[in-house]
């Protein structure tokens, strides 16, 4: 039986004390329920996997990039010691390019696909007077896309590379997890100026 979300938001609670790392996780939660609803799948159990991806990211950051030590090596590690399935597990080692697991699944690839991109959305949102998801514009997201300097840490090409994986056009990648953000944008501190 695959996790609760009950039993994922304590482990991420217990690794994450960063309010704006969890706030990326429930944007991945958000985005990964509402692909795996779109794709048959059980929104539970991916969204789960979208709240763990980064859950040991603030511990072992990983500036190195290495494949099998700290983010996320060591926390599917963490995991797989906790009984998570090893679906979840090389999912959540596949988010990782460097790790050089390969997204296999379509759960592997939908987590690898909302990512990056969940994290640009929210930033976009950011620099918005509402600063909410809900007046933005998919051509205001590709335009912030080519600033280079905008979102530096975003890795455009991971999110280029993640449509592709999924066999969808770029514009109607975005906006279908523009479309997952928006009822939760509350939960992520946007759509009240001045928050965030």
């Amino acid at each position: 039986m695959p996790w609760t979300r009950d039993q994922a938001l304590k482990v991420m609670h217990e690794y994450t004390a960063s309010e704006a790392l969890r706030k990326h996780m429930y944007s991945v939660e958000a985005a990964m329920r509402a692909m795996a609803v779109k794709r048959g799948a059980d929104p539970e159990w991916w969204g789960v996997v979208g709240l763990l991806h980064d859950f040991d990211y603030e511990r072992y950051p990983n500036p190195d990039q290495s494949a099998d030590q700290e983010h996320p090596a060591e926390g599917v590690r963490i995991l797989a010691a906790m009984g998570f399935p090893e679906e979840g597990q090389r999912a959540i080692l596949g988010h990782a390019r460097y790790t050089g697991v390969p997204r296999d699944t379509p759960l592997a690839r939908a987590l690898f696909s909302v990512d990056e991109l969940c994290g640009f959305l929210v930033a976009c949102a950011l620099v918005r007077p509402s600063h909410s998801l809900k007046d933005l514009e998919v051509s205001s997201v590709r335009k912030k896309f080519k600033d280079k300097a905008f979102a530096r840490g975003v890795s455009r090409e991971d999110v280029n590379q993640g449509a592709a994986e999924l066999a969808v056009p770029l514009e109607e990648h975005i906006t279908f997890v523009l479309g997952a953000l928006r009822p939760v944008e509350e939960s992520l501190g946007l759509g009240t100026p001045g928050r965030g």
